[in-house]
C-alpha cells in the first residue's frame, strides 16, 4: 500500500480530527519566494509514527510512504514538542476517554523501565542493571486499567521514589465532563507501587496530598500479592515497549525522547478509544 493510503492507515481519520486542530498553522512563504511545497502535516505525522512504530532511523523513513523525508518527519516532531501539541494531544484523548467513563481513577500504579541509550545524550545515566552502560528510565502513571496518564524521562541511574513527586505534580489532569467549570482530576483514590517506592518521603508526600497508599514493604511483604493489581502497570511498560523507537534509544535529545514518549502514550489511550467507539 503507497502513497496517501500508507498515511491514511498510519493515522485515521479519528485521530487525525483530533491532532489538527492542535498543530499551529504554518508560515506563508514570503511573496515571490520560491521552493519545495511543504509536507501536508498529516503526511509528515504519519512518518513520525512510521519511525515511532519500527525503530529505524529518520534517514531510512521510505520514501514510497508518501510522508515526505526523515528530515522533515524528525524536524516536524521537534518543532510541534516546542509548542506543546504531544502533550496537548495526550490530555484531549483522556478528555475524551473520561467523559466515555472508560478510566478509572480509583485505584492508580507506577513504575519505571530502563532502556539503553545508544549514542547517549541528555536524560542518560549509568544504568545500574546493565553494567554501567548509558541509558534512560521512563517513568509511567496510569489508571486501574493501565492506560497511561503521565510519563516523564530520567536517567538510568534517577531513583524511583525521587520521581514519585514530579510524576503526579505535572501531571496536568484530565476533564472528567466536557464543558462543566472546575479543575481537572489529577490525584487517583489510591495508588500502588512497588518495593522502589518504599521510603517515609513517598509515603509523606502522598498522605498530604490525600492519595490512598499502597506499596510494597522492603523486607515485610512480597511483591506477589501487590502484583495481583500492579500487573496493569507493567502491561503498560510491555505496550510502550513495542513501540520500538522508544525500546532502545537513538535520540540524544531529551526534548525528542519525550516528545516521542507522549506520542506513544497518546497512541495508546487512543487504541483503546476507537474500541469504544460506536
Amino acid at each position: 500500500m503507497a502513497g496517501r493510503s500508507c498515511v491514511e492507515r498510519l493515522v485515521s481519520d479519528e485521530l487525525w480530527e483530533l491532532v489538527e486542530p492542535l498543530i499551529p498553522q504554518a508560515q506563508q512563504a514570503k511573496r515571490g519566494r520560491t521552493g519545495r511545497p511543504r509536507v501536508p502535516d498529516r503526511a509528515a505525522l504519519a512518518g513520525i509514527v512510521f519511525v515511532l512504530k519500527t525503530g529505524i532511523s529518520w534517514n531510512e523513513l521510505p520514501a514510497e510512504l508518501g510522508c515526505g523525508s526523515g528530515v522533515t518527519c524528525w524536524r516536524r516532531l521537534r518543532e510541534w514538542q516546542q509548542v506543546g501539541v504531544w502533550q496537548r494531544l495526550h490530555r484531549v484523548v483522556l478528555d475524551r476517554l473520561a467523559q466515555a467513563d472508560l478510566l478509572d481513577w480509583s485505584r492508580a500504579a507506577v513504575d519505571s523501565v530502563s532502556v539503553r541509550a545508544k549514542r547517549r545524550g541528555e536524560a542518560t545515566g549509568p544504568s545500574p542493571t546493565d553494567r554501567g552502560k548509558a541509558g534512560s528510565k521512563y517513568h509511567v502513571l496510569c489508571d486501574r486499567n493501565g492506560l497511561p496518564l503521565h510519563a516523564l524521562v530520567t536517567g538510568a541511574n534517577t531513583h524511583d521514589s525521587r520521581v514519585l513527586a514530579e510524576l503526579l505534580d505535572t501531571n496536568p489532569g484530565v476533564r472528567e465532563r466536557a464543558g462543566r467549570p472546575g479543575r481537572p482530576r489529577r490525584r487517583p483514590g489510591k495508588l500502588h507501587a512497588d518495593k522502589g517506592y518504599d521510603y517515609p518521603r513517598c509515603r509523606r508526600y502522598l498522605a498530604r496530598r490525600g492519595i490512598g497508599v499502597r506499596i510494597a514493604r522492603r523486607g515485610i511483604e512480597d511483591s506477589s500479592r501487590l502484583g495481583r493489581v500492579r500487573w496493569v502497570v507493567e502491561r503498560t511498560m510491555s505496550w510502550l515497549l513495542g513501540f520500538r523507537r522508544l525500546a532502545l534509544r537513538y535520540d540524544r535529545s531529551a526534548s525528542t525522547i519525550t516528545a516521542l514518549l507522549s506520542l506513544a502514550c497518546a497512541l495508546i489511550c487512543h487504541r483503546r478509544l476507537a474500541q469504544h467507539s460506536p
